[in-house]
């Protein structure tokens, strides 16, 4: 790989990076809008769907070049990783663009209140608490951390490197409780608050990535 090439791709790399981790600091924002009741529910869906449709594509890019600059010997892990993300991708990608462009455009919505939401023929693809989407939601993210937990052999075990480490090994470790607020029955706002550590550790790790883009560069 040329100096020239190498450059490019560590910038695309950043540059995804870092609009992955807007995308997740701009989801977190739309969860404490919902839980504080400040807009209202459709505009809280639009916000949380349109911030989170900026994460699948540019989180792919950028593990994507982490894999083309790995190392021959960290091909394993690079590809693993690139993987997850292709089925996060795939998952997530569709589940938004299916409740923008279709559900909340039809008025559909739901709340902790009504958990079941808005009756009629496109029911089933409203992401309500426990429904198709919401599974398919919730599993995109599951290889979301998987993807981030597979990559941490790629990085070395000093300075910047090993923060990012420690916030990829770390948004692995939370699926358990990233299940809990996804899967258990029922749900509540005690319940969302299980996924509070992901809501740190993915922001952490995205925006860690992008520095160490940035420093490869």
């Amino acid at each position: 790989m040329t100096p020239e090439t190498r450059k490019t791709l560590v910038r695309i790399g950043f540059w995804g990076a870092i609009t992955a981790f807007i995308g997740a600091a701009g989801y977190m924002v739309s969860a404490f809008l919902q839980i504080l009741d400040v807009v209202g529910p459709v505009t809280d869906s639009v916000l949380a769907f349109v911030t989170s449709l900026m994460m699948p594509v540019p989180f792919l890019l950028a593990m994507l070049v982490l894999h083309a600059i790995a190392r021959d010997e960290d091909r394993f892990w690079s590809n693993s990783a690139v993987a997850f993300a292709i089925i996060y991708t795939t998952y997530n990608t569709l589940n938004y663009v299916v409740q923008l462009a279709t559900v909340i455009p039809a008025g559909y919505s739901w709340t902790f209140e009504d958990p079941a939401g808005t009756p009629g023929p496109l029911a089933v693809l409203n992401q309500t608490p426990h429904s198709l989407f919401w599974d398919v939601d919730g599993l995109g993210y599951i290889f979301l951390s998987l993807s981030t937990l597979i990559a941490v052999p790629l990085f070395e075990k000093h300075g910047l490197q090993l923060w990012v480490r420690r916030f990829f090994l770390a948004n692995g470790l939370v699926i358990p409780l990233f299940c809990i607020a996804y899967f258990h029955p029922g749900y509540s706002v005690g319940q969302l608050l299980f996924g509070l550590p992901w809501g740190i550790t993915v922001p952490g790790s995205l925006l860690l990535l992008a520095l160490y883009f940035r420093r490869a560069g």
